[in-house]
């Protein structure tokens, strides 16, 4: 068996390896517009192909290289994949509506014309009917973010008309992560709860829950917010099964038939209430340490489901289970400085729990303060039997951040954000 990968770029670079592990064979192809900022490792296919303008092209090129399943790598393959599925006759998403799984207005339309819980929103390029929109919804703050990019690129948190105005001329004066200009801007109803992600793979419509991640972030100067740190559920946790209720239906209005999928939700006071689902693996994650920390990952779950879809179809394909407390924690640069080379991080190496890191800014570069995902240096895998440990482990990190680790000072230590009613993990 044979399967295009499109834009396997970011996590998507461990889906060729995880693949021929199953058995399968991959080509790539590469989409007019990746990601730049993620990882890519080209050496890892034999075939590596630019997509033509025309799916029908490269639909032949690939039919002529045997591809019997094509699959999103990255957010930047999610429209080329379905495309090249439907052109190729392969196991595919619903072509009812594509766009809803890129365009995030839309997909809150497809989502709410389905009866699921959304956020209110409004797509508009004109930052006036954006202020007169939340003056009508009357629910200060709202989030101003870009329809269709990745990551926390440009997501503000506005109070005031002068504040959604600031927000919109910004993100309409930049570009996503794939270097296209902003040309409109989606705002949303502020949703106040624990933020959450479900990462599931399908097959032929069939949904199989991987794993279900906590996000806990914290405040951003410029009225942002950056992710501090996520641990897993325990797939059995009363939280995790509401979590699980509410998003496959999700993916079925959303019309995620074969592939994986991202799904960001809110548990608020109403209930689960939907950030946003990608229709591609979640992001920055290390495949081993997740495996080795519960038992299997997404990667490994998708190749699974490409390879072998009756796991999946007769409910036989393994999920998550926490072997041990596992904490991911994004590296925040207090100011500007340097990401710090060799022995500059051996006091972080020396905490107990340290398990691996992640360099997203390589070692000796300049580093800004940080605002999001782009401008974080890397992250980090904390992971011990003694949650305690994990706990003081991530709260000595943050000091050593503060004390100088990057060249860059800050008065205090940040607190750890976990809510006192939340497990520590």
């Amino acid at each position: 068996m044979t399967c295009a990968v499109i834009d396997a770029y970011g996590i998507a670079r461990f889906l060729p390896a995880a693949l021929r592990r199953h058995g399968v064979e991959c080509v790539h192809v590469r989409s007019a517009t990746p990601d730049v900022h993620l990882d890519y490792r080209p050496q890892d296919f034999s075939v590596d192909l630019a997509a033509d303008p025309d799916p029908a092209v490269t639909a032949a090129l690939l039919r002529a290289e045997g591809v019997e399943f094509v699959v999103a790598g990255a957010e930047s393959g999610v429209l080329l994949a379905d495309a090249l599925s439907s052109e190729l006759g392969t196991p595919g998403n619903g072509m009812t509506h594509p766009a809803a799984r890129r365009d995030k207005f839309a997909m809150v339309e497809a989502v709410a014309a389905a009866g699921i819980p959304t956020a209110a929103s409004l797509s508009s390029a004109d930052a006036e009917r954006t202020v007169a929109w939340a003056a009508e919804l009357g629910e200060p703050p709202v989030v101003l973010k870009p329809v269709a990019s990745a990551g926390t690129d440009n997501v503000y948190f506005c109070s005031s008309a002068a504040q959604i105005r600031e927000a919109h001329a910004a993100i309409l004066a930049d570009t996503d992560r794939f270097g296209l200009r902003n040309t409109t801007v989606l705002a949303q109803q502020f949703l106040d709860g624990a933020e959450h992600f479900v990462n599931t793979v399908s097959r032929d419509g069939v949904h199989h829950v991987v794993e279900i991640w906590r996000y806990n972030k914290r405040p951003a100067p410029g009225g942002r917010s950056i992710n501090d740190f996520d641990y897993p559920l325990d797939l059995d946790d009363p939280t995790a099964r509401r979590l699980a209720a509410y998003v496959l239906p999700v993916l079925d209005a959303l019309e995620i038939r074969n592939g994986a999928a991202h799904t960001e939700v809110m548990l608020t006071a109403r209930g689960p209430v939907l950030v946003e689902c990608a229709a591609r693996l979640g992001g920055a994650q290390l495949p081993h340490v997740i495996s080795r920390c519960l038992g299997i990952d997404q990667v490994d779950a998708l190749a699974q489901a490409i390879a072998a879809p009756h796991r999946v179809l007769d409910g036989t394909l393994p999920a998550a289970r926490r072997l041990t407390t596992l904490r991911y924690v994004n590296l925040i640069s207090p100011g500007a400085g340097v990401v710090p080379s060799g022995a500059g991080w051996d006091r972080l190496r020396a905490l107990p729990s340290y398990l691996d890191m992640v360099l997203t800014i390589p070692e000796g570069e300049p580093v800004v303060q940080t605002l999001d995902l782009v401008t974080s240096p890397g992250y980090v895998y904390l992971s011990s039997d003694d949650p305690r440990q994990v706990a003081a482990d991530y709260r000595r990190l943050r000091e050593l951040e503060l004390d100088g680790l990057y060249g860059a000072h800050a008065a205090a230590p940040a607190p750890d954000p976990a809510p006192a009613a939340a497990p520590v993990r």
